[in-house]
């Protein structure tokens, strides 16, 4: 995504940018398809029209939440606004049907700050895309399951580290008012800040987070707050991230979101997993902060390749976390979305990468 190392955040080849260097996509692994059928757009439209009135889901399984990453709105970002079908596209509806019928039950909305709220942090909604964003919000919650609100940003906005605070609070009071009255929304404060001045903004900016939600009115929903270094499970007790345990929430609802991949540096952008092992070694000293500290968390990303040492390091890493629920609420696989083509990863079905070697599997897990 947006000023993301990682390749596997969904940019076109040729649009990820880092302040002060270039990366290219590796291999061009995420050729992804950028020229779809205004036919499709217009379909996605009727189906969210018809979306039922939002109800709470409860899970036969090990989590109370499980779920995939829902990628396209987040697309383009090099190119701001951008158009709706050439830049960036919105979950499909049929995917989030199939996705539920197999017993996902929370799925985590990818989108541009700068779209939903351009030019400043205090500034107003954009009509289109904040009703674009509700539609599929709307439609998810309708069936029952969670949509998290993922500003899809790294704690930045239009390319520069997010520092002013008032402002960041201000931006989620703005959108969190939107949501309040739906039980079934989740709040994710911004994903994964990295390259921070200091440990102490990244607190800053995830309570001023959780007091403009609550300050909108929005008081039931549980909140998803981030850390530094990527939000990586593996770094959290390494990288300053303890800090975090100092925030406070009024409603006694703050999720504390962490990420893991199970290759070489962590990154998610190979195929390869270190060991059928590495996924319990990855969590083992997050799951032990989180229970020394009285913390819930959530893996908000993960995935492994198409391959069956990945496919043990995945199984062990959810078997360890199941048996582990007073530290974990859950997991949501990366990536869904209509756009990744044959991406690695993807959990798109029918015919998805992820989603045709692991759905049998998740489905016993979650």
């Amino acid at each position: 995504m947006a000023w993301s190392r990682h390749p596997r955040h969904g940019i076109p080849p040729g649009n990820i940018f880092v302040p002060g260097k270039r990366r290219a996509l590796s291999k061009g692994r995420l050729a992804i398809r950028m020229h779809f059928s205004k036919l499709a757009v217009i379909a996605s439209t009727v189906a969210l029209a018809t979306a039922a009135p939002s109800k709470k889901a409860k899970r036969a399984g090990n989590f109370e939440f499980f779920g995939v990453n829902e990628s396209g709105a987040e697309f383009g970002n090099m190119n701001l606004p951008g158009e709706l079908g050439t830049d960036y596209i919105w979950p499909v509806p049929a995917t989030i049907d199939t996705l539920v019928a197999d017993g996902m039950n929370i799925f985590r909305i990818a989108f541009m700050m700068e779209r939903l709220i351009p030019d400043t942090l205090t500034g107003t909604p954009d009509a289109t895309y904040l009703a674009d964003l509700k539609e599929i919000v709307s439609y998810i919650t309708g069936k029952g399951a969670y949509a998290v609100i993922d500003p899809h940003n790294f704690a930045r906005y239009y390319g520069e580290v997010i520092t002013d605070t008032a402002g960041f609070e201000a931006w989620w009071k703005t959108v969190a008012a939107e949501f309040a009255s739906d039980a079934n929304v989740i709040f994710d404060c911004n994903n994964e800040p990295h390259d921070m001045p200091s440990i102490e903004l990244v607190v800053e900016l995830n309570q001023g987070c959780i007091n403009g939600i609550r300050a909108a009115g929005a008081t039931t929903q549980s909140i998803f707050v981030e850390g530094t270094s990527y939000s990586g499970a593996w770094t959290w007790t390494t990288s300053g991230n303890d800090a975090l345990s100092a925030l406070t929430d009024p409603s006694d609802k703050i999720v504390y979101e962490m990420h893991q991949y199970l290759d070489t540096d962590g990154s998610g952008t190979s195929e390869d997993c270190v060991s059928a092992t590495i996924g319990q070694e990855r969590v083992q000293a997050a799951t032990e902060w989180l229970q020394a500290n009285g913390k819930k968390g959530i893996i908000g990303e993960f995935a492994g390749g198409a391959n069956e040492q990945c496919k043990s390091a995945v199984t062990g890493m959810l078997e360890y976390m199941a048996a582990n629920t007073d530290a974990w609420v859950g997991a949501l696989w990366w990536g869904g979305g209509p756009w990744w083509g044959d991406y690695m990863y993807s959990m798109e079905p029918p015919s998805g990468i992820g989603y045709t070697y692991y759905i049998d599997t998740l489905k016993t897990l979650g």
